[in-house]
């Protein structure tokens, strides 16, 4: 209850009225320290530690994670005439996470290497990873004209962007060997009419926040 009827709604609603600072501790601070408080006081210490665990990971990911996302709308970048474009910003960032991760797909799928590391995923491997880490990069370095940035810049905050996101990938994929299952979702039931939702926005769940700190962080952009 806590988590998808009180912190969901709060964080998105500190994103679109604009509370910067507060957006970005609201969880990983206040609700990180709130949820185990919550538990004790319910009084049952059953598997306690794993249970506040596996809360905490999952709004870590499907809440703060993707609420980064419509947050690239509040970052301002003064004498960059780019006021009202930051949606490009957005586009940006999925479409050269995505483009890694499709590279890093059918590089895997043609060249049939043995995994890399077989007790975490079938299909990762170092070599198709590099090649999407290079054709993301560069990628994003082509689409310079629509962001704020210069194409050196562009193509660094997209290397940053697609590191994030397919080792994101990765981690997720390690929580579905734990939890025994193969899709965030069941096969051809979804919305996405493939694997589960999740399983298609998992890179951004990593890739947005540490883009958004990036790209604030090198700029010294603020909140608009």
């Amino acid at each position: 209850m806590l988590a998808f009827f009180v912190v969901l709604p709060l964080q998105f609603w500190l994103v679109g009225t604009r509370h910067f600072d507060l957006f970005t501790v609201f969880i990983p601070v206040y609700v990180f320290l709130a949820i185990p408080v919550a538990s004790a006081i319910a009084g049952d210490p059953q598997r306690f530690l794993e249970r506040n665990a596996k809360l905490q990971w999952g709004i870590m990911v499907c809440v703060y994670g993707m609420s980064h996302v419509p947050a690239l709308l509040l970052l301002d970048f003064p004498g960059r005439n780019y006021e009202g474009k930051q949606a490009f910003l957005v586009f940006f960032l999925v479409l050269v996470v995505q483009t890694c991760m499709l590279v890093q797909h059918l590089v895997t799928r043609h060249l049939a290497r043995p995994p890399s590391l077989p007790e975490i995923s079938q299909s990762f491997n170092w070599y198709p990873w590099f090649l999407g880490m290079v054709v993301g990069s560069i990628f994003g370095g082509l689409l310079s004209f629509i962001t704020p940035f210069k194409p050196g810049q562009a193509l660094g905050m997209a290397f940053v962007a697609c590191v994030a996101g397919s080792l994101g990938h990765l981690v997720m994929k390690a929580l579905k060997r734990d939890r025994g299952v193969t899709a965030w979702g069941p096969r051809g039931v979804s919305v996405t009419g493939a694997n589960g939702l999740l399983d298609r926005v998992d890179a951004l769940c990593f890739a947005a926040p540490i883009f958004f700190h990036a790209v604030r962080w090198y700029f010294g952009v603020d909140a608009g």
